[in-house]
């Protein structure tokens, strides 16, 4: 950078920044994803540990086993903002005036909108607060693809209630749309990057469900089941 006419000093701290912003929204992002809103909605307004009952997941579809309808929509809307909502910020901060394009890497919002979504979702999927356990990563994941692109996420969600309202099986719905998700990312966007998280995201949602399709093999699969308490 020197040539540019920064001192070797200021170059650094130069270098240093640009390491550590990407290093920083990727950790917060983590820390927004690991938030248990289903064991946190399920203690505060049903004195009920989600954990204990139904399949023992935290999220929406065992919300609605234990919780009812209302904390289920509850659930699925938190944790689809916990990946929506920082990976918008990253993306409309890097559109309206920061720039973070540097030579030879994908565009700045594509490559730290992508990084980000991918940290949010890991973060619900191995939370600190629960041991590194935690929920199978969907609604995070389709949060974070309307952020990047919201037609995609319309399909990703079209994918999940066809598979779900074809087969009864939620872990079908959640298998098609994250199947489906990076080939509409790509359709829209065509970034490789957006594309990448689309496939990282789906290959960590099929390692969460691997004891569900363990269970579909088997013909053991709980199908969706009606809600058995009303909220």
């Amino acid at each position: 950078m020197s040539d540019i006419g920064l001192s070797q000093g200021t170059a650094r701290a130069l270098a240093a920044l640009i390491i550590a912003i990407p290093i920083l929204m990727a950790l917060g992002a983590f820390l927004i994803g690991s938030i248990p809103f289903g064991l946190i909605i399920g203690r505060i307004f049903y004195r009920t540990d989600i954990r204990s009952q139904g399949s023992g997941n935290i999220g929406a579809m065992n919300a609605l086993r234990t919780l009812g309808k209302g904390g289920a929509v509850a659930v699925l809307l938190l944790d689809a903002l916990k990946g929506f909502v920082p990976t918008m910020l990253v993306v409309w901060l890097l559109r309206h005036g920061y720039d973070f394009d540097i030579e030879g890497l994908p565009p700045g919002d594509q490559l730290l909108g992508s990084l980000v979504a991918m940290a949010a979702v890991l973060g619900h999927c191995f939370s600190p607060w629960l041991r590194l356990r935690g929920g199978k990563g969907v609604a995070t994941s389709f949060g974070a693809i309307f952020a990047l692109c919201w037609p995609a996420g319309l399909i990703a969600v079209g994918g999940w209630l066809l598979g779900a309202l074809l087969t009864r099986y939620s872990s079908v719905g959640s298998l098609l749309g994250s199947v489906v998700a990076p080939i509409a990312i790509w359709s829209f966007t065509a970034s490789p990057i957006e594309t990448l998280y689309g496939v990282l995201a789906a290959l960590l949602i099929f390692f969460t469900h691997r004891q569900n399709i363990a269970r579909l093999r088997a013909g053991t699969e709980g199908p969706i089941r009606p809600i058995k308490r009303g909220a």
